[in-house]
């Protein structure tokens, strides 16, 4: 909405401006003011240099698109640096004219009514345009309705000027008309100076480095996040692009980083006005568990399908981790032992204090969402199996879904509640190889439960 509003008011600026060029040239021929003539001149330039600011200002509107992924806001720091330069160049002559009537005066021409009707209505017009341009430049911002609004400003002084040559010289008084000059041309000149180096800054990407340490303070602030660096920060027209990189604890899941990325952004937005925030996390594992650190080496090995039972321990000053790695239960021992290596390879060099890391590998079988109907055969065969063996004390739920060639059995089998886990381990581990030597292909899960 802002560029649309901003090219309103220049609109509105260029419509007024026009109207005091046409007023002061129809009024000042007529009343053979050369004074009026010179200023009519001026708003006409004055005009051109604003149609720049209004082209500039519109183009700078347009969405972002395959050219100008950032948008066009660029385009509006430019219009604003030419028009910068092109108030320098006016003032520049008004300067040089001025210092060059001070060594040759000439009598100037007598005006009448006529003039001073006309330079009475271009200060009403430029009274209009500068409380318009000061107003939307306050409330909208940027630098082509700051460019105009110098302008406006020229307009009422070069006006002035005119007026008090037509005073002066009606009194004989040639030379307050050259001074008055020289003090505008010489103001003018610092404004468009100042107006310059503002635009070429904003086209050179400079940025507050205030803005940039409230940026990296609100991301700093937001829950989760351990630091904020790199931040990089930009303005193209109204819009502050923000991209920064926050770095997470090692050990957090992808769904919460997300979500801690998406709270940096939303205070950004809310903190920082017309920002565009992108934000990249990275993990940070100081002060994260060492099994932690180990899994996630592991798990981002090719061909690893899962990690789990991670475990690092001590023993007279070096580090040992063990753990298991499940690979496509089709893979050959070979191919196997490749990536077994490769996760060891890999734990020994971004943790370099483990010495040495023992890879149990272990079948993986992907579950589809939806498998078979059960099977009942196979159920009635394992429930047979259980009831042999005295150490279950009872069978309860038996599910067995086949799906592409492999059997999957879920059994729930209570146990004296006084065994130790290590030896309910074994005994499960014992009827699992006994279900598996009679059916083949059969992925068995024993859940042990206490008599």
């Amino acid at each position: 909405m802002a560029p649309l509003r901003r090219t309103r008011v220049l609109q509105l600026s260029l419509g007024a401006i026009l109207s005091a060029f046409l007023v002061e040239l129809v009024l000042g021929v007529a009343s053979n003011s050369l004074a009026l003539v010179t200023d009519s001149i001026h708003a006409l330039l004055d005009a051109v240099v604003t149609v720049v600011l209004l082209v500039a200002a519109r183009m700078a509107a347009k969405p972002p698109d395959a050219d100008h992924t950032y948008g066009h806001g660029k385009i509006e720091s430019l219009g604003g640096l030419l028009g910068g330069i092109a108030i320098l160049l006016l003032a520049c002559f008004f300067i040089y004219e001025s210092a060059s009537r001070f060594q040759d005066p000439q009598p100037a021409m007598i005006a009448g009514t006529l003039a001073m009707i006309g330079v009475l209505y271009t200060v009403g017009v430029d009274v209009f345009r500068i409380v318009l341009l000061r107003r939307a430049a306050r409330d909208i911002g940027g630098q082509t309705l700051r460019a105009d609004l110098y302008h406006a400003a020229m307009d009422l002084g070069s006006t002035g000027v005119a007026i008090a040559g037509i005073a002066l010289a009606s009194w004989g008084i040639y030379s307050g008309d050259f001074a008055a000059a020289l003090v505008l041309g010489l103001l003018l000149a610092a404004l468009s100076v100042k107006l310059v180096y503002r635009s070429a800054l904003d086209l050179t990407d400079v940025i507050s480095p205030e803005l940039v340490r409230e940026v990296r303070g609100i991301a700093r602030g937001t829950g989760g996040v351990i630091d904020a660096n790199p931040v990089m920060v930009r303005k193209s027209g109204d819009v502050v692009f923000v991209d920064i990189t926050v770095s997470l604890a090692g050990d957090t899941s992808f769904e919460r980083a997300h979500e801690i990325s998406g709270d940096v952004e939303k205070n950004i937005k809310r903190k920082v006005p017309g920002a565009a925030a992108t934000v990249h996390f990275e993990p940070d594992w100081k002060g994260v568990p060492l099994d932690s650190r180990v899994q996630d080496v592991a798990q981002r090995v090719g061909g690893v399908k899962g990690v789990h039972n991670v475990s690092t321990h001590r023993a007279k000053g070096t580090v040992f981790a063990d753990l298991h790695v499940m690979v496509d239960r089709g893979m050959s021992l070979e191919s196997a032992h490749a990536i077994s290596e490769q996760v060891e390879a890999g734990i020994q060099k971004e943790i370099p204090e483990i010495k040495h890391a023992t890879v149990h590998l272990e079948p993986f079988v992907t579950i589809p969402e939806e498998s078979d109907l059960e099977d009942r055969g196979a159920r009635d065969a394992i429930r047979a199996i259980l009831e042999r063996d005295p150490d279950i004390r009872g069978v309860g739920r038996i599910v067995s879904l086949r799906f592409g060639g492999v059997l999957k059995i879920d059994i729930d089998c209570s146990f004296d509640g006084n065994l130790t886990i290590e030896r309910v381990h074994d005994k499960t581990s014992e009827i699992e190889r006994a279900i598996k030597a009679s059916i083949r292909d059969a992925l068995v899960t024993i859940h042990p439960e206490p008599a």
